[in-house]
C-alpha cells in the first residue's frame, strides 16, 4: 500500500500557478465600464452629445440654406469634441487617483503596464463610440436642416472627414492621455489640457507677432501650430512640415507619456 504525497506550501503562501491571467480585452472592458459607471463620466458624455444637439438645432434655424450641407453639420461635432473629448480620456486615466481605487486596481492586476494598455484601448474605444454618435447627430442635424427649407448635399469631403474630424480628435485623445498620465490628477490634467489647447496657441500667436523670427521656430516646438497643415489647404504637409509635426509631437505627446508611464510604475498607491 502506498500513500500519495504532495509538496506542502509554506505557511501563508497561495499557489496561483494554474490560474490563467486576465486577458487584456477583459481589462479594457473593465476600464471602459469604469469610465461610464461614475456620474461624472456618464453625464460628461451625455452633456457633450447634448451640446452637439443644441448647437445643431440653433445652426439649423440661424444659418442660411446654402450652408446646411452634411459637411457643415459634421464640422459642428468636430469642433465640440476637439475641446471636450480629451476630458473623458483624462477622467478615465486619472480615476485611480481621483476615486482613490488605485490600490484595488493594481492589487487585482499588479502588472501596471497592462493597466496602462487597457486604459489606452478603452479610451480609444470610448472615443470611437462618442465620435460615431456625433456623426449620427450630424446626419440628424442635416435632416433637420432639410426640414427648415434647405436642399442639403449628403456628401462629405474625404480630407475633411478624415483629417478634420477623425485625425484631429484622435490627436486630442492622445494628448489628453499623455497629459493625464504625466499629472495623474483629474483637475490638474484638465487645467493643463486647456492651457495647452487654448492658452498656448494664443501665447504663440502673440510671440509670433512681436518676434518675426519666432514664426519659423514655433512649428518645431509647439504642436498646435505644427498640426495646421493637416487641417487646412490641401491637407497634405510637406516633408519639412511632417518633420515639424514629429518633433513637436514628441515634445508634447511622446515625452509626457513616457514620463507618465515611468512615474506610474514607481508611484505608491495608498
Amino acid at each position: 500500500m502506498s500513500t500519495a504525497t504532495t509538496d506542502a506550501l509554506p505557511h501563508g503562501h497561495l499557489d496561483i500557478s494554474s490560474t490563467s491571467q486576465v486577458s487584456t480585452a477583459t481589462l479594457a472592458r473593465v476600464e471602459f465600464r469604469k469610465a461610464l459607471d461614475t456620474r461624472a463620466g456618464r453625464w460628461l458624455v451625455i452633456g457633450i452629445l447634448s451640446l452637439v444637439v443644441v448647437v445643431e438645432v440653433i445652426y439649423s434655424f440661424a444659418a442660411s440654406d446654402v450652408d446646411k450641407d452634411l459637411q457643415d453639420y459634421v464640422q459642428i461635432p468636430g469642433g465640440i469634441l476637439g475641446y471636450f473629448l480629451p476630458i473623458i480620456i483624462i477622467m478615465l486615466v486619472t480615476s485611480e487617483q481621483s476615486q482613490r481605487n488605485g490600490l484595488v486596481t493594481f492589487t487585482l492586476e499588479p502588472r501596471r503596464p497592462r493597466i496602462v494598455l487597457a486604459k489606452f484601448l478603452a479610451g480609444l474605444a470610448l472615443a470611437a463610440c462618442v465620435m460615431i454618435l456625433a456623426l449620427v447627430l450630424a446626419l440628424a442635424g442635416t435632416l433637420l436642416g432639410a426640414l427648415t427649407g434647405s436642399s442639403p448635399t449628403w456628401s462629405v469631403d474625404g480630407n475633411l472627414l478624415f483629417n478634420g474630424f477623425l485625425l484631429s480628435n484622435l490627436i486630442g485623445v492622445l494628448i489628453g492621455f499623455a497629459i493625464a498620465m504625466l499629472i495623474m490628477n483629474t483637475a490638474g490634467a484638465i487645467v493643463a489640457y486647456f492651457a495647452y489647447s487654448l492658452i498656448l496657441p494664443i501665447a504663440v500667436g502673440i510671440l509670433g507677432a512681436l518676434v518675426e523670427s519666432f514664426e519659423d521656430v514655433a512649428p518645431w516646438i509647439e504642436f498646435n501650430t505644427a498640426q495646421l497643415p493637416l487641417f487646412q489647404g490641401d491637407f497634405t504637409p510637406s516633408a519639412e512640415e511632417w518633420a515639424q509635426i514629429a518633433t513637436s509631437g514628441t515634445i508634447w505627446m511622446i515625452v509626457p507619456l513616457a514620463l507618465g508611464i515611468w512615474r506610474l510604475l514607481r508611484i505608491e498607491f495608498k
